[in-house]
């Protein structure tokens, strides 16, 4: 490989064009310059014909495609890295699901009201609007300029700050649009990693936004999922009280019904026993036997209906009296699940055939019918004896108990009424008998299908 000449190295050169002012030293600096040119061409060509030319365009090529890859497994890398933080966020999200369907969902609130809720929302959201309106909701520079001009650059910066909290806005309303009892905890991460996107993609415009204002944003999720949670509770207890109030009108109807049918007997008894004390007094010695035989049955049956009627009267006054009924339905809820209710009903099983109306598959067999003279108290007690096996632990009003019938029975006759009688066998006739027809209906299926041909 051809090397250049001393007396043509750029810096003599560069010299002589140096000292310009006096003529010799300017001409022989141009001359030296031309000679350096053709010396170049003449090694350039001489690079080529040697083949050296192929050898750094492929010793460059090499280098180029070696930062090349480099960069591509860099990004890859980043790649992986974001790819396992994606991993992590959705195991995290999937065990806050989780646990959340498990019920480990501990209220932040817990107002008495839905109304309550509703004012403490609206003032959450005055405060995020007062926020907004005074350019406090992001943390954010206004020394900026565009073309020159600060109020260029201040325009701008209001657009970006605008465009930053709408979307930031955006993303909260849907979280909370969407959150339920299973993704509560989920809805927030996600209003906070929506934050935390705008604060990376905001970093050259210097805009992030306020940890007060996201503060606020997670306490309206809170609040409005608890809202409506209080709404929906809300709803069930006046449900509860609309049944309740239903169930004793139904009682004083029937206190009514029966308070007429046993006067109607009472008078006719008393009009009874009147015409025939009429008719003594003008009978024979044999016929006044045969009178008074008939008037002791009559004051015998008018004495029945004096104390039904007392019976009535007393369960009119006492609204605590009652019944607690202990109830299965084996083919809709399986062994050992019991309900365990109260009914005021004068005919208690009454109410048995409405719990066994459209609303589940088969009939209730009726195992106890405990009469108390404070029913409500006895279903009370049962109830706290067997908190521990509710089926829903939520809703209490919901009164079914995975417990043995035994363990029922012991509670009840060892603390409130030892003498109640207890049917241990579940009857369910219906239950029983769709059974059988339906291994009836298989047995028929798989004969048919032996009887056809191969």
């Amino acid at each position: 490989m051809k090397t250049t000449k001393w007396y043509l190295s750029s810096w003599l050169i560069a010299l002589c064009f140096a000292f310009s002012i006096f003529i010799v030293p300017a001409i022989i600096g141009l001359v030296l310059l031309i000679m350096q040119t053709i010396e170049t061409k003449k090694i350039k060509k001489s690079w080529e014909e040697s083949g050296m030319a192929d050898v750094y365009a492929a010793e460059q090529k090499k280098e180029n495609l070696e930062k090349q890859t480099a960069t591509v497994e860099k990004e890859l890398n980043d790649l992986q890295e974001v790819i396992k933080g994606l991993k992590r966020e959705r195991v995290e999200l999937e065990d806050d699901i989780l646990l959340q369907s498990f019920g480990f969902y501990n209220p932040k609130y817990d107002l008495e009201s839905s109304e309550a809720y509703k004012l403490k929302l609206e003032d959450i959201r005055a405060k995020q609007k007062a926020m907004v309106k005074a350019q406090e909701a992001t943390n954010h520079s206004n020394e900026w300029t565009l073309d020159g001009s600060k109020q260029k650059g201040k325009v701008m910066n209001n657009n970006n700050i605008k465009l930053t909290i709408n979307a930031f806005n955006q993303e909260c309303d849907t979280a909370i649009s969407k959150v339920t009892f299973k993704n509560v905890e989920a809805m927030e991460k996600r209003i906070k990693k929506a934050a935390e996107n705008l604060n990376k993609v905001n970093k050259q415009n210097k805009i992030t936004i306020r940890d007060t204002y996201i503060a606020l944003k997670l306490d309206e999720l809170y609040l409005a999922y608890e809202y409506a949670e209080k709404k929906e509770e809300e709803k069930e207890e006046q449900r509860q009280i609309k049944e309740q109030m239903r169930e004793e009108e139904k009682v004083r109807r029937e206190i009514e019904a029966m308070k007429a049918k046993i006067e109607k007997e009472e008078a006719h008894f008393r009009q009874e026993i009147l015409a025939l004390e009429a008719r003594k007094a003008e009978a024979t010695d044999a016929e006044r036997l045969q009178l008074e035989e008939k008037l002791a049955e009559l004051e015998s049956k008018l004495a029945l209906v004096e104390k039904d009627k007392e019976n009535v009267m007393d369960r009119e006054q006492n609204t605590r009296a009652g019944y607690v009924y202990v109830i299965s339905n084996i083919g809709s809820f399986g062994e050992d699940v019991y309900k365990i209710g109260m009914t005021r009903r004068l005919e208690p099983f009454d109410r048995m055939k409405e719990l066994g109306s459209a609303s589940v598959p088969f009939l209730f067999d009726v195992h106890a019918m405990i009469f108390a003279e404070d029913a409500p108290k006895l279903e009370n007690a049962l109830h706290k004896a067997f908190h521990h096996r509710r089926m829903n632990k939520v809703n209490e009003r919901k009164e079914f108990f995975r417990v043995s019938l035994t363990e029922i029975e012991k509670e009840v006759k060892t603390h409130h009424n030892k003498v109640v009688e207890f049917t241990k066998l579940a009857e369910a006739q219906e239950y029983r008998e769709s059974l059988r027809m339906f291994e009836v209906e298989q047995t028929q299926k798989e004969a048919a299908a032996s009887m056809q041909p191969a």
